[in-house]
Protein backbone atom coordinates (compact mmCIF):
# COMPACT_ATOMS: atom_id res chain seq x y z
CA UNK A 1 0.00 0.00 0.00
CA UNK A 2 3.06 2.73 0.98
CA UNK A 3 4.45 1.92 -2.77
CA UNK A 4 0.99 2.60 -4.03
CA UNK A 5 1.06 5.70 -2.33
CA UNK A 6 4.16 7.14 -3.62
CA UNK A 7 3.49 6.05 -6.87
CA UNK A 8 0.27 8.39 -6.78
CA UNK A 9 2.80 11.34 -5.24
CA UNK A 10 5.13 10.84 -8.14
CA UNK A 11 2.00 10.80 -10.93
CA UNK A 12 0.46 14.03 -9.24
CA UNK A 13 3.95 15.96 -9.10
CA UNK A 14 4.28 14.74 -13.06
CA UNK A 15 1.14 15.82 -13.86
CA UNK A 16 1.69 19.41 -12.94
CA UNK A 17 4.69 19.79 -14.92
CA UNK A 18 2.07 19.20 -18.58
CA UNK A 19 -0.23 21.66 -17.08
CA UNK A 20 2.16 24.48 -16.78
CA UNK A 21 4.12 24.09 -20.28
CA UNK A 22 0.48 23.93 -21.43
CA UNK A 23 -0.26 27.06 -20.18
CA UNK A 24 2.66 28.84 -21.09
CA UNK A 25 2.15 27.22 -24.76
CA UNK A 26 -1.48 28.85 -24.91
CA UNK A 27 0.10 32.40 -23.24
CA UNK A 28 2.74 32.42 -25.79
CA UNK A 29 0.08 32.04 -28.64
CA UNK A 30 -2.14 34.59 -27.10
CA UNK A 31 0.94 36.77 -26.77
CA UNK A 32 2.11 36.57 -30.22
CA UNK A 33 -1.50 37.61 -31.71
CA UNK A 34 -1.26 40.29 -29.11
CA UNK A 35 1.83 41.59 -30.97
CA UNK A 36 0.81 40.97 -33.92
CA UNK A 37 -2.40 42.86 -33.46
CA UNK A 38 -0.31 45.82 -32.17
CA UNK A 39 1.79 45.67 -34.77
CA UNK A 40 -1.25 46.43 -37.59
CA UNK A 41 -2.68 48.91 -35.62
CA UNK A 42 -4.79 47.18 -33.41
CA UNK A 43 -5.45 47.65 -29.64
CA UNK A 44 -6.60 44.54 -28.04
CA UNK A 45 -7.79 46.71 -25.08
CA UNK A 46 -10.28 48.51 -27.22
CA UNK A 47 -10.96 45.93 -29.60
CA UNK A 48 -11.21 42.86 -27.28
CA UNK A 49 -13.53 40.62 -29.61
CA UNK A 50 -11.07 41.14 -32.29
CA UNK A 51 -8.06 40.46 -30.18
CA UNK A 52 -10.88 36.81 -28.91
CA UNK A 53 -11.95 36.01 -32.57
CA UNK A 54 -8.41 35.78 -33.80
CA UNK A 55 -6.66 33.95 -30.84
CA UNK A 56 -9.38 31.37 -30.18
CA UNK A 57 -9.32 29.51 -33.27
CA UNK A 58 -5.43 28.71 -32.70
CA UNK A 59 -5.65 28.34 -28.98
CA UNK A 60 -8.41 25.61 -29.71
CA UNK A 61 -6.10 24.43 -32.84
CA UNK A 62 -3.42 23.80 -29.98
CA UNK A 63 -5.35 22.32 -27.15
CA UNK A 64 -6.96 19.90 -29.63
CA UNK A 65 -3.68 19.29 -31.33
CA UNK A 66 -1.23 19.22 -28.96
CA UNK A 67 -1.89 16.27 -26.88
CA UNK A 68 -2.57 14.13 -30.17
CA UNK A 69 1.54 15.17 -31.58
CA UNK A 70 2.86 14.25 -28.23
CA UNK A 71 4.27 17.48 -27.07
CA UNK A 72 3.75 16.70 -23.38
CA UNK A 73 4.84 13.67 -23.08
CA UNK A 74 8.42 12.90 -20.41
CA UNK A 75 10.42 12.80 -23.26
CA UNK A 76 9.55 15.54 -25.57
CA UNK A 77 9.58 18.11 -22.39
CA UNK A 78 13.57 16.55 -21.52
CA UNK A 79 14.72 15.84 -24.91
CA UNK A 80 15.50 18.74 -27.11
CA UNK A 81 15.46 16.81 -30.42
CA UNK A 82 11.93 14.97 -29.59
CA UNK A 83 10.68 18.91 -28.28
CA UNK A 84 10.98 20.17 -31.67
CA UNK A 85 9.98 17.59 -34.01
CA UNK A 86 6.64 17.04 -32.23
CA UNK A 87 6.28 20.77 -31.44
CA UNK A 88 7.16 21.61 -35.20
CA UNK A 89 4.62 18.68 -36.23
CA UNK A 90 1.91 20.02 -33.46
CA UNK A 91 2.19 23.73 -34.45
CA UNK A 92 2.18 23.21 -37.90
CA UNK A 93 -1.29 21.05 -37.65
CA UNK A 94 -2.77 23.48 -34.87
CA UNK A 95 -2.20 26.32 -36.62
CA UNK A 96 -3.96 24.39 -39.68
CA UNK A 97 -7.02 23.95 -37.46
CA UNK A 98 -7.07 28.09 -36.13
CA UNK A 99 -6.81 28.98 -39.83
CA UNK A 100 -9.94 26.22 -40.52
CA UNK A 101 -12.02 27.91 -37.64
CA UNK A 102 -10.79 31.62 -38.67
CA UNK A 103 -12.07 31.08 -42.08
CA UNK A 104 -15.53 29.36 -41.04
CA UNK A 105 -18.80 31.65 -40.16
CA UNK A 106 -18.40 31.29 -36.47
CA UNK A 107 -14.89 33.48 -36.60
CA UNK A 108 -14.56 37.36 -38.58
CA UNK A 109 -12.11 38.23 -40.35
CA UNK A 110 -11.49 36.11 -43.33
CA UNK A 111 -8.05 34.57 -43.96
CA UNK A 112 -5.59 36.17 -46.00
CA UNK A 113 -2.61 33.94 -47.62
CA UNK A 114 -0.19 36.07 -45.84
CA UNK A 115 -1.46 35.85 -42.46
CA UNK A 116 -1.09 32.19 -42.95
CA UNK A 117 2.58 32.21 -43.65
CA UNK A 118 2.95 34.58 -40.70
CA UNK A 119 1.21 33.08 -38.59
CA UNK A 120 2.63 29.19 -38.86
CA UNK A 121 6.02 30.57 -39.17
CA UNK A 122 6.25 32.92 -36.26
CA UNK A 123 4.17 30.21 -34.57
CA UNK A 124 6.75 28.01 -34.70
CA UNK A 125 10.01 30.36 -33.86
CA UNK A 126 7.85 31.10 -30.86
CA UNK A 127 6.70 27.36 -29.77
CA UNK A 128 9.63 25.99 -30.78
CA UNK A 129 12.19 28.17 -29.59
CA UNK A 130 10.93 27.91 -26.09
CA UNK A 131 10.32 24.58 -25.89
CA UNK A 132 13.75 24.07 -26.98
CA UNK A 133 14.95 25.78 -24.54
CA UNK A 134 13.06 24.44 -21.80
CA UNK A 135 13.83 20.62 -22.72
CA UNK A 136 17.56 21.72 -22.96
CA UNK A 137 17.12 23.17 -19.45
CA UNK A 138 15.13 20.37 -17.55
CA UNK A 139 16.96 17.54 -20.00
CA UNK A 140 20.57 18.97 -21.20
CA UNK A 141 21.54 19.14 -24.54
CA UNK A 142 21.93 15.10 -24.92
CA UNK A 143 18.19 14.88 -23.43
CA UNK A 144 18.49 12.89 -20.17
CA UNK A 145 14.93 12.12 -18.90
Amino acid sequence: MLGDVRTLGAVGARGREPVLVGLVDLGALAALVVVGQLSHGIDPITAPLAALETTVPFLLGWLLIAPLSGVYAREALSIPRTALCRTTVGWLAAANVGFVLRSSPAFDGGLAWAFTLVMSATGLAVLAGWRLAYATIRGGPGGQA
